[in-house]
């Protein structure tokens, strides 16, 4: 048994917060609530199961900002992101009021996560990876049976991360896709933080910012 995956469209920001369930233990996780929660929880209850965690790439607040809300709800521990976000998440509060953005509280997340670290879900695994430049601690989740990766902003379908956000870093950027993300294998789909999946031989191919055209 493998996984299912409900993607679910939150906040102006059309946002892809997942739904990710592990089929043979019906434990699920909430991967980047920035909000809607009404709407995340009724993804969850279509795909059923018991949610065992929530999971974040990354402090910003579009990705981040319901999950204190939704941890004190369940009764769930929040995983994620690097602690190179601590900054972004204790700011929640300003950066929400700045873009208005709904109110969000700072909060801690309970564990921290580094590159190598895994996340479970059920009997499902996730590794790590500590992809940083569109925010320093930025992560990305790859389950290697299914071939499928939670990228946050580092990489779209034909795009890739903003970095002129504070601390951002553009060739840390670069690196982190073209270092870490395009050598773990063409074959594998990626969930981008928003917009369509893709893949990451599609954006070796195509992708005008790092594709391996450009780079020689």
């Amino acid at each position: 048994m493998s996984i299912r995956v409900a993607l679910v469209p939150v906040t102006a920001y059309q946002q892809n917060c997942s739904v990710l369930k592990c089929e043979s233990t019906g434990m699920t996780a909430i991967v980047d609530p920035g909000g809607d929660i009404e709407q995340i929880l009724a993804a969850v209850k279509q795909v059923g199961g018991e949610v065992e965690k929530i999971i974040l790439t990354h402090g910003h607040m579009d990705h981040c900002a319901a999950s204190d809300v939704l941890r004190k709800q369940l009764g769930v521990p929040i995983e994620g992101p690097h602690e190179g976000d601590r900054f972004w998440i204790e700011k929640l509060p300003e950066w929400c009021k700045m873009a208005k953005f709904p109110h969000a509280d700072a909060f801690e997340p309970d564990r921290w996560l580094n590159e190598g670290d895994t996340v479970s879900v059920g009997e499902q695994t996730l590794k790590v990876f500590h992809c940083p430049g569109h925010t320093p601690g930025h992560v990305v989740f790859l389950h290697e049976g299914r071939r499928l990766a939670w990228v946050g902003d580092v990489i779209f379908q034909g795009s890739i991360g903003r970095t002129d956000f504070p601390h951002g870093d553009h060739d840390a950027l670069i690196a982190s896709i073209r270092e870490t993300l395009f050598p773990l294998g063409d074959d594998i789909t990626f969930i981008p933080g928003h917009g369509p999946t893709s893949t990451f031989g599609q954006e070796r191919q195509s992708n005008p910012f790092v594709a391996d055209a450009r780079y020689g």
